[in-house]
């Protein structure tokens, strides 16, 4: 069994990578569940609907030109492209695949915090378009 410490995922949005400022980061690919049922069945079918995919993704904020807080407010009501890879630095392969996707960037916490905590922003993107797997596609 494969055990690793989870400490290098990579996360580039609008083409930014924002990597250095991710505390925490989910891939969750998710496909819509249909009933296809019949009369006369003795239990509940079910197959694939429509994609619902979503990143739910915790980052350190920082104010500085071209970082965390400038580049989500830029992205802000926009649809941008995102990817992500499981161990940046590493090359791209089999066991360690990018991840692409398009998001709307619909909704931010710019300011998120108590005293003495670390400024976060705790954001969940809503795919526009599947995430997709590749162990061919550099991040």
């Amino acid at each position: 069994m494969a055990i690793f410490l989870n400490n290098k995922a990579g996360f580039k949005i609008a083409s930014i990578d924002l990597s250095a400022f991710v505390s925490s980061i989910t891939i969750n690919r998710v496909l819509e569940q249909l009933d296809v049922t019949a009369m006369g069945d003795s239990s509940r079918k079910f197959t694939g609907g429509l994609r619902a995919d979503s990143i739910t993704v915790s980052l350190f904020s920082d104010t500085a030109t071209a970082s965390v807080l400038q580049t989500l407010q830029d992205a802000f009501g926009t649809t941008v492209a995102v990817s992500m890879i499981q161990v940046k630095g590493d090359p791209v392969s089999a066991t360690n695949k990018t991840y692409a996707t398009t998001v709307l960037v619909d909704s931010l916490n710019d300011i998120n915090g108590g005293v003495g905590d670390m400024a976060t922003l705790d954001l969940t993107f809503t795919c526009n378009s599947p995430i997709e797997p590749s162990s061919s596609v550099a991040f």
